[in-house]
């Protein structure tokens, strides 16, 4: 079976960039330069999982409408096991080399990789506006450590959605506060999310 290979940056054009935690909001100064093809690649993911070296390049799409936001329990069947039963508001994974001939990507394939992900995972209505309003870094736990995280915001026409993967669960449209009720049992990046979400949305 084909190894699956996954986009990276390396840390250090992070570092020389400007390496932070948590949310950085100068979105273009980073993802320029990240989306340049001469600074990403596709690696092997069992190695880059492993290897804090590069960063994973990880779109996380909030859909939003109505002043509500998607949120969802990641099931047993999720890529990324050490985030299972985890709630999470960012739809989206690993942007893959779908095309044989593709080395790296610019930003409009890019783009269309985190529609063609979303189009996956869920069944909902094309967005209104798919706006990137955030990059995301947690080098605080192992997961964080390797990937890093551009954070789109879907405004939908109406509050629905159907899953279409197996691994997405317990589908809900959420205000703020109850978001904020829930913070304990979110994933690290949703959690980071929802305490800015007056930024973000």
């Amino acid at each position: 079976m084909k190894e699956e290979m996954v986009l990276v940056v390396r840390r250090s054009l992070l570092e020389s960039l400007g390496i932070f935690q948590g949310l950085q909001f100068e979105v273009d100064r980073y993802l320029t330069a990240m989306l340049s093809r001469e600074n990403n690649f596709f690696a092997a993911r069992s190695s880059a999982e492993t290897d804090p070296s590069l960063k994973q390049i990880i779109p996380y799409a909030i859909l939003a409408s109505r002043g509500k936001v998607l949120r969802y329990k990641r099931g047993k069947k999720s890529g990324e096991q050490r985030l299972v039963a985890k709630g999470s508001i960012g739809i989206g994974g690993h942007m893959n080399d779908r095309d044989e001939e593709l080395f790296a990507l610019d930003r409009g394939a890019y783009l269309a990789g985190v529609q063609r992900e979303i189009d996956e995972e869920l069944i909902v209505a094309r967005p209104l506006r798919n706006r990137i309003a955030a990059l995301i870094n947690d080098d605080s736990n192992e997961v964080g450590r390797v990937h890093l995280g551009v954070v789109h915001v879907l405004d939908l026409p109406h509050p629905a959605a159907e899953k279409r993967e197996s691994m997405i669960l317990g589908i809900e449209f959420l205000t703020p506060d109850q978001l904020r009720a829930e913070w304990e049992t979110l994933e690290t990046w949703s959690q980071i999310c929802v305490d800015n979400l007056h930024k973000l949305l």
